[in-house]
C-alpha cells in the first residue's frame, strides 16, 4: 500500500484538477494508465439495470478504459466484475481506510481487482471506519478521476446521483441510460436525461459522449509513417511506458524518445505521467463487442 500527495507526479492529472481534491491517496495497487469512466448506481438493480451495466463496464474494458466505482453491492460490484471479466482494470474508490473494506462480502472482488492491475483508492488512512458521511464525500474522486460519469439505474433520491452531480461541478460528462418510466430504478437516469445529461445505450455512445474517436490501430500507423507511426499503432490500443514502447518495437530508448518528441509536439499523444504516454485525443482501438449479462 502507498500514498501519494498532490504534487507527485503519478498523482491523477483530471482528478488535481477539481477544486476539493484530496490532499493525500492511499493506494493498494497500481492506478492503472488510460481513459476512465466512472458508472455507479442503485445497490438494488432489476434484471434490466444488471445488464445494462454488465454490458456497458463489459465493452468499456474491451475498448481500452479503466472502469471506476465504489465497490458497493449492486451496480457497482456488477461494473467491477463485468471490467474483470473482459480482462480489464477497475478502480474501486473506498470510504474508509483500505483495511476495513465494505461491505466485507466484497473482499474476494476488492483482491482481484488489485491483482488484476486495478487499485483500490482512498483518502483515509488505514483504520479510519466508514462514516456516513464519508460516502457523499468520496463520490467526488470517483466523479474527479473520470472523463465522465454513467448512470444505469437509480432511484430519484439514490445517493449516486451526487457522483452525477459532482462530475457536472468538475466540468465533466454526465451521461445516463434510459428506462422504463413507470420504474422507480429508472427515476434517477430519467430525471438527469431530463435535465440536460447525455442519454447512453451503448459503450459507443459513452465514447462519443466524452470525446474519444475510435479508430483500429492499422489506422492509425497509416496515418502516420515510420517509426513514429509504429508507435502510434501501439499507443491506440492504451497507454504505454516509454521502455515499454522501445522494448514492443525493438528500438534504441533515444530513437524512441525522438520520436515520442515529435509526436507530443503535434498533438498527437501526451505525457501523463511518469514517461506513460497515451493518444492525446483518446483514440481507442476499435473492438466493442455485445456481451451476455451477469
Amino acid at each position: 500500500m502507498t500514498s501519494i500527495t498532490q504534487k507527485h507526479k503519478h498523482y491523477p492529472v483530471l482528478l488535481r484538477e477539481i477544486h476539493n481534491a484530496p490532499i493525500e491517496l492511499f493506494i493498494d495497487g497500481d492506478i492503472p494508465a488510460g481513459p476512465m469512466i466512472a458508472i455507479v448506481g442503485t445497490r438494488k438493480p432489476t434484471t434490466y439495470g444488471r445488464e445494462v451495466a454488465y454490458r456497458l463496464a463489459y465493452d468499456l474494458a474491451v475498448a481500452g478504459c479503466v472502469t471506476v466505482s465504489g465497490l458497493a453491492y449492486g451496480i457497482d460490484s456488477i461494473v467491477h466484475q463485468a471490467t474483470l471479466d473482459a480482462g480489464g482494470r477497475t478502480i474501486a474508490v473506498m470510504a474508509m481506510g483500505l483495511d476495513r473494506i465494505y461491505p466485507a462480502a466484497h473482499r474476494g472482488l476488492a483482491r482481484d481487482i488489485v491483482e488484476q492491475g486495478g487499485a483500490l483508492i482512498s483518502e483515509y488512512q488505514e483504520g479510519m471506519p466508514g462514516m456516513k458521511h464519508q460516502f457523499p464525500a468520496r463520490n467526488r474522486i470517483i466523479a474527479g478521476l473520470s472523463l465522465g460519469t454513467v448512470v444505469p439505474e437509480a432511484d430519484a433520491r439514490s445517493g449516486s446521483l451526487i457522483t452525477a452531480f459532482q462530475a457536472l461541478e468538475s466540468n465533466r460528462v454526465v451521461m445516463a441510460v434510459p428506462g422504463n418510466i413507470t420504474s422507480e430504478r429508472s427515476a434517477g437516469p430519467n430525471n438527469l436525461i431530463r435535465s440536460g445529461a447525455v442519454p447512453v445505450m451503448t459503450a459507443d455512445d459513452i465514447l462519443a459522449a466524452v470525446g474519444l474517436t475510435v479508430v483500429t490501430a492499422d489506422e492509425a500507423t497509416t496515418q502516420k509513417g515510420g517509426l513514429e507511426g509504429e508507435i502510434m499503432g501501439l499507443l491506440i490500443k492504451g497507454a504505454l511506458h516509454t521502455e515499454a514502447v522501445a522494448g514492443t518495437l525493438a528500438r534504441p530508448i533515444p530513437a524512441i524518445l525522438s520520436a515520442l518528441s515529435l509526436l507530443e509536439m503535434t498533438g498527437d499523444i501526451r505525457n501523463i505521467g511518469g514517461n506513460t504516454w497515451m493518444t492525446r485525443e483518446g483514440k481507442m482501438t476499435k473492438s466493442l463487442t455485445s456481451v451476455k449479462s451477469a
